[in-house]
């Protein structure tokens, strides 16, 4: 299936065009690099124009946290970054999503269809001079990945990926089942107190039969500031302790999303049969258990397959 530039805001469309100017890899390195650090987060999400007769608009959301943001690999061509919340109160650490940022990728995995992600070519025209961003959620399953190019207008660093799908956020799918799928445009910007992250988002209900519906268009928000008013040290111990076991995690992933045909996840939407277990795990590990592969191995082959 196809996606339509139809939905783009203009300005998307001009943005983007704009940023056809030759890359700096090294530059553009930089700016991805920026954004780790320790920041306070606010989220907001706003339904816009209604596209679907007799849709009536949602109520917006808002919600926020407390989050660092922290190196796993860094090469001129390649950043991950991994995202770990903490409850200032408690202590409490979750492993939050994660971003990895590849210089001219060959390829990247697509959502195709329920709890199916396709991996497929870049072509070479969106591709040069080009970041692919890939984003994953909790137990590093596959989320949605956007290619783009940074610019620099005024001195202004911004990255704008092209427009492609994903599946429903965790704040829409254990409430919401009039649309399957986001089609969406995301822009990483930083700025003097941290950075952000827009979503332009169209909802679609994708039939089987290969026909869309729009319900409605969709603007997010995500606020990093930066803070020194929480203490993020949890979350460092965290990591440091349970690092070597996401590292497996990842490889187990990258075996089916480094390659055609990509994957097919054999749970429920919310994933929670595959990121219970990991999660367990990595909590054994940080409390003084030993790394056991096997432990990962069975929970992949009891939920995780190639797609067809």
């Amino acid at each position: 299936m196809k996606l339509s530039s139809a939905s783009l805001p203009l300005l998307l469309v001009i943005s983007t065009a704009a940023s056809a100017a030759p890359a700096d890899i090294a530059r553009d390195h930089d700016s991805i690099l920026r954004m780790q650090g320790e920041y306070t987060v606010d989220f907001a999400f706003d339904e816009t124009v209604l596209l679907k007769p007799g849709y009536e608009r949602a109520p917006a959301m808002r919600s926020g946290g407390d989050e660092v943001v922290i190196v796993v690999e860094d090469s001129p061509r390649r950043v991950v970054l991994q995202h770990l919340l903490v409850n200032s109160k408690s202590g409490h650490v979750t492993k939050h999503w994660r971003q990895d940022w590849v210089y001219e990728a060959a390829h990247r995995f697509e959502f195709s269809a329920d709890q199916t992600w396709t991996v497929r070519s870049i072509p070479a025209e969106l591709n040069q001079g080009a970041w692919t961003q890939c984003v994953y959620e909790v137990s590093d399953a596959p989320r949605y990945c956007g290619t783009g190019r940074w610019s620099y207008d005024n001195n202004v660093p911004t990255w704008t990926s092209d427009l492609s799908w994903r599946p429903l956020p965790r704040r829409e799918y254990t409430r919401r089942s009039d649309y399957n799928a986001l089609a969406v445009v995301n822009q990483h910007t930083l700025t003097p107190n941290g950075w952000t992250h827009e979503q332009f988002n169209t909802k679609v209900q994708r039939n089987a039969d290969g026909s869309q519906v729009e319900i409605a268009r969709e603007f997010g928000f995500n606020d990093y500031i930066k803070t020194t008013e929480v203490d993020f040290g949890p979350a460092r111990v965290y990591w440091a302790a349970t690092a070597p076991f996401w590292a497996q995690v990842r490889q187990r992933w990258g075996a089916y999303l480094g390659k055609a045909p990509g994957v097919h996840l054999k749970t429920k939407l919310d994933g929670m049969a595959m990121i219970i277990p990991l999660f367990e795990q990595a909590q054994a590990i940080q409390d003084g258990a030993a790394l056991d592969p096997g432990k990962i191995d069975a929970v992949f082959a009891q939920y995780v397959e190639a797609a067809q």
